[in-house]
């Protein structure tokens, strides 16, 4: 298993100490970076700006949302990062949910499946630079079905360096892992945990079964964030995820619609998730961290004094995934590092 280093998005600003934790993870022979994007920071500049001062790590977006930027306007931005890096960039694409799509970005939700499909489709005839991009879509259309008429097809000026750039979906749902399994070359999931292996391993054999897959099993990746919380107390290390917990399950999310939610209640927790998110909708944010139970951290995290760690990481290891992505200060991450060995 490898590592990577998950620096996420910003909160009220750039997150500090990040520059350090950079330098660490390449030191530590990490075997990427990644940074993601909400309705704040975005994902690519934190990137080259943090990736300039690399020189092995790979750098990936963990995730692009799809609807903040055309398909061509993302081929463009992975062709360019993918030239700066020396073909170091992985490109992470996600759909997001409804209320951000809709409500920050102005942009349609209805039918994501199939918009990932097309906006892959796109992204992947972009980069391949065979022909003049052209696509007829259900979503997406290229040259523009309309307007002045004056469209036509093009080609980037920018030959690209690598045209089999690696493309990965963020996805939560089986039926959107399946596709990632079918369509992309990794899947990056969110809020994982052992007891979930066998779900979604049967979510990617669905979509490698499916004629025209690009990958096998032996080809595919899938970094994953797991926080990782070290001390000697396990109820105070679990204090730190349970607000992250609490407001994934509540409020990212409308309550009719919460793909966060509806990944921590597959994992037996469909009562806690509902007093949960009733809370934090309440605006009572304090009680619906309080309510995130303990098991419920230990089954999406690592917390704990050192041993508990190195006694549970085989468990994570024994997994789907194929790279740990970690959260920290450089003390945390050669920890990590030495315990992963």
């Amino acid at each position: 298993m490898k590592l990577g280093l998950m620096t996420g998005y910003w909160g009220a600003g750039p997150p500090p100490g990040i520059t350090e934790a950079v330098a660490a993870a390449e030191e530590l022979g990490f075997d990427s970076v990644w940074t993601a994007e909400a309705y704040g920071s975005d994902a690519l500049t934190p990137l080259a700006w943090w990736g300039s001062s690399t020189k092995r790590l790979r750098l990936g977006t963990a995730i692009a949302q799809m609807s903040a930027r055309t398909p061509a306007a993302t081929a463009m931005a992975a062709i360019t990062m993918d030239h700066l890096s020396g073909g170091r960039f992985v490109l992470g694409l996600g759909v997001s949910g409804p209320q951000v799509v809709e409500g920050w970005y102005g942009m349609p939700y209805a039918k994501p499946l199939a918009r990932t499909r097309e906006y892959v489709a796109i992204v992947r005839s972009i980069l391949a630079r065979d022909e003049p991009a052209t696509f007829a879509g259900d979503h997406y259309r290229l040259p523009y079905a309309g307007g002045t008429g004056l469209g036509r097809p093009l080609k980037s000026t920018v030959h690209p360096l690598r045209p089999d750039l690696p493309i990965m979906l963020g996805a939560e749902g089986p039926k959107n892992v399946a596709l990632a399994a079918e369509i992309a070359d990794g899947w990056i999931p969110f809020w994982f945990s052992p007891k979930s292996d066998a779900f979604y391993r049967a979510a990617l054999a669905e979509g490698f079964a499916r004629a025209g897959a690009r990958r096998t099993w032996d080809t595919f990746e899938v970094p994953c964030p797991v926080p990782v919380v070290v001390g000697d107390d396990v109820e105070t290390a679990a204090d730190t995820v349970r607000p992250l917990l609490a407001l994934y399950v509540g409020g990212m999310g409308a309550k009719s619609a919460n793909f966060h939610y509806e990944v921590l209640a597959r994992l037996g927790y469909e009562e806690e998730c509902r007093r949960i998110q009733d809370l934090y909708l309440a605006g009572d944010r304090a009680a619906a961290i309080a309510a995130v139970p303990t098991a419920m951290v230990e089954d999406v995290a690592l917390v704990g004094p050192v041993g508990k760690v190195r006694e549970e990481l085989p468990r994570w290891q024994a997994t789907v995934m194929t790279t740990m992505l970690v959260s920290g200060p450089p003390p945390l991450l050669r920890l990590i590092a030495s315990l992963v060995g």
